[in-house]
């Protein structure tokens, strides 16, 4: 008969009290990312938040700690306030990090949503500071580039400009046609003489001219009552809310009626796959080493009108410019060139057709109005028949963004009896040609700098710049649409995610690091 050893287990301390509490601290490896951001913390200025606390009443958590809590909170992707106010009561690292503060959800809903309101641009600029002063970007380069996040509003709440403009000409209609036959009838002062239209009245207007007829109502029959009432009613609130969703859409097309800063955009990450319009923020990041230098948001969707304001908060940031900026197709505007030229920029900026142009098939094409010989010096075009297209004028045209450019015309003589002109041209008369001889300059420089070697360089690196960090957040920190309504808590809420971004990737440069050299502080 064989003999069993006791069984033993180790001993269980829990319920048991210490003479020398240990220090939590001491449980925190000395390359946990929680160390990094409380330095980093430590370092920022944050006078702005600091004067937005009113003396008296009382006492509040310190600012510093609070967005030390939620650096890490984005650090580690929970973006709620109540997963986070969870945290600090159970998980040792928040612990640490807050110094046992327990501030409540509604507390850390109102510093990020108010205190960070308007002063994250400030923040996310001072740790990007810091991180040059450590050498980590040099904010000499910029890859540029722009994605669309959805945001938290309903997705079937929208106003568009068409459809309102129409109700509200309309409406402006029958309006005049009432005013008119009331007017008329009780002498009114008439400044519109007979025949001539009667100008476009507004609400303040409109609600005068009904106090009119309400007073001399009297002068009035039946109908025409029923009409002043129908104008006080109904057709007045509807043009007060004509005029007050013209002004909130101002130069946009779209907006939700949950969230009036989103605008309706196109998205290609679309839960039903089929590309529908959702509200949505266009954010631009800038990028060096993967590190993001530079955010911004914007209502337009379109990317062509949101570089210059881009790159001229970059240069507001950190009182410089970069020598060099990489963007793709969607960046390639006259107006852009321009911007870039003056500044002293070299902008390794595609147009719309780069890659296009250099397929076979549109070399080959003579008919293209880019493929067809220039004389400088005689300021003709020559058509593939060989005949001249003579220069006929110059004019000016405005872009949708209210940027004016000069465009010089060509016309060929004579196109009847054409064998080519089925392949040419569809129009009825002699073909006629607008070119913009600036913006073909700039093209020409921007090829050039493309194929150039440097030009190679960028263009393969910036596929794994701004585009991989757009992957980072969406996929990898599963960060796809907003939790906050309107552009400035969206702007913090952005902010809260490129800053814990760039966090995350230092805590782990520094990590590799510190397994080398041990614990050491940033400096």
């Amino acid at each position: 008969m064989t003999t069993r050893s006791k069984v033993r287990f180790k001993e269980i301390t829990s319920q048991q009290s210490v003479l020398f509490p240990s220090n939590i601290g001491d449980k925190i490896a000395t390359n946990h990312p929680v160390r990094i951001v409380n330095q980093i913390v430590e370092k920022l200025n944050i006078d702005g938040v600091l004067s937005t606390y009113k003396g008296g009443g009382t006492s509040s958590y310190h600012p510093r700690v609070m967005i030390k809590i939620l650096f890490y909170s984005y650090l580690n992707n929970i973006y709620s306030c109540r997963k986070i106010a969870k945290q600090l009561e159970e998980n040792i690292y928040y612990m640490w990090l807050s110094g046992n503060s327990t501030p409540n959800f509604r507390t850390i809903n109102n510093f990020r949503g108010e205190k960070l309101k308007g002063r994250i641009q400030g923040l996310f600029a001072e740790f990007v500071r810091l991180m040059a002063e450590l050498g980590y970007v040099s904010l000499d380069v910029q890859y540029v580039d722009g994605t669309k996040i959805e945001a938290a509003s309903n997705r079937y709440t929208f106003v568009w400009r068409g459809s309102t403009e129409k109700y509200k000409e309309k409406l402006d209609i029958k309006i005049t046609s009432v005013l008119k036959e009331i007017g008329q009838t009780i002498e009114a002062d008439k400044t519109e003489q007979e025949g001539q239209e009667a100008p476009e009245i507004n609400s303040a207007e409109l609600e005068e001219k009904i106090k009119e007829f309400n007073s001399r109502i009297g002068q009035l029959n039946k109908d025409q009552q029923k009409q002043v009432k129908a104008l006080e009613k109904e057709h007045l609130p509807k043009l007060k809310k004509y005029e007050q969703q013209l002004e909130v859409l101002g130069e946009r097309n779209s907006y939700s009626k949950t969230d009036p800063d989103a605008t309706f955009m196109r998205m290609k990450e679309d839960h039903m796959k089929n590309g529908q319009l959702k509200p949505a923020y266009n954010i631009q990041i800038s990028t060096e080493d993967q590190f993001i230098t530079k955010f911004s948001m914007h209502q337009r969707p379109g990317d062509t009108a949101t570089l210059i304001p881009h790159l001229e908060g970059f240069k507001e940031d950190y009182d410089k410019q970069s020598n060099t900026v990489v963007a793709d197709a969607g960046y390639g505007s006259e107006q852009n060139y321009e911007y870039a030229e003056n500044e002293n920029i070299d902008a390794f900026i595609k147009y719309n057709y780069f890659h296009k142009e250099q397929k076979r098939s549109f070399k080959n094409n003579a008919f293209l109005s880019s493929n067809l010989y220039f004389n400088k010096q005689g300021n003709y075009l020559v058509c593939p028949m060989g005949q001249r297209m003579g220069f006929v004028g110059a004019g000016t045209r405005e872009s949708d963004l209210g940027y004016k450019y000069g465009v010089s015309i060509y016309q060929a003589q004579n196109c009847n009896g054409c064998p080519m002109r089925g392949q040419c041209h569809k129009g009825k008369n002699n073909r006629r040609i607008e070119l913009n001889h600036k913006l073909k300059a700039y093209r020409k420089q921007a090829k050039e700098r493309l194929t150039s070697k440097e030009g190679l360089y960028h263009r393969s690196k910036r596929p794994i710049e701004p585009e991989a960090v757009f992957g980072q957040i969406k996929y990898n920190n599963k960060f796809n649409r907003f939790t906050l309504k309107g552009l400035e808590k969206v702007e913090v809420e952005f902010g809260l995610i490129a800053l814990s971004h760039n966090l995350r990737k230092l805590a782990q440069i520094v990590s590799e690091k510190l397994k080398i050299n041990g614990y050491q502080q940033l400096s």
